[in-house]
């Protein structure tokens, strides 16, 4: 897990084996951006899902796939982040879900160097969708 801010932290492709782990950690909701079967030996969704609850935990799944970014996954991860609960967003290396992770906070007025910044510290490029986070800013 790679901390962005002491609320949000973003991973790799997850396991149901480490979700005790995350839990543990005080992680309360797993957001997942992978779609279901977007490669060979990906756990499914439901076997995640199924994990995540039993140690408790939400488990929310918005899907981005290389079709970009959208409106609703912005608002939907905006929704888990207003929860104010401790989340893991994961999705195949971490990049997606660090992109939107930015976009959400790009569109509630932070400020795009900032979150650049932030990305960075954790091994994570915005520059690919940097053009996007000043455009959404308020």
């Amino acid at each position: 897990m790679q901390p962005l801010t002491p609320d949000f932290a973003v991973a790799p492709q997850i396991d149901a084996s480490d979700i005790p782990a995350i839990a543990a950690q005080g992680v309360k909701t797993i957001v997942c951006n992978r779609p279901d079967g977007e490669e060979w030996g990906q756990p499914a969704n439901a076997e995640l899902r199924a994990a995540a609850e039993a140690a408790g935990l939400d488990f929310v799944e918005i899907p981005v796939t290389h079709a970009g970014f959208s409106h609703a996954q912005i608002e939907a991860l905006g929704a888990v982040i207003d929860q104010g609960q401790p989340v893991l967003a994961f999705c195949r290396s971490g990049t997606r879900s660090t992109f939107l992770w930015a976009l959400t906070r790009a569109a509630r007025g932070d400020d795009p160097e900032g979150l650049a910044e932030t990305a960075a510290k954790a091994g994570y490029d915005l520059s690919p969708v940097y053009g996007l986070l000043q455009s959404l800013r308020p």
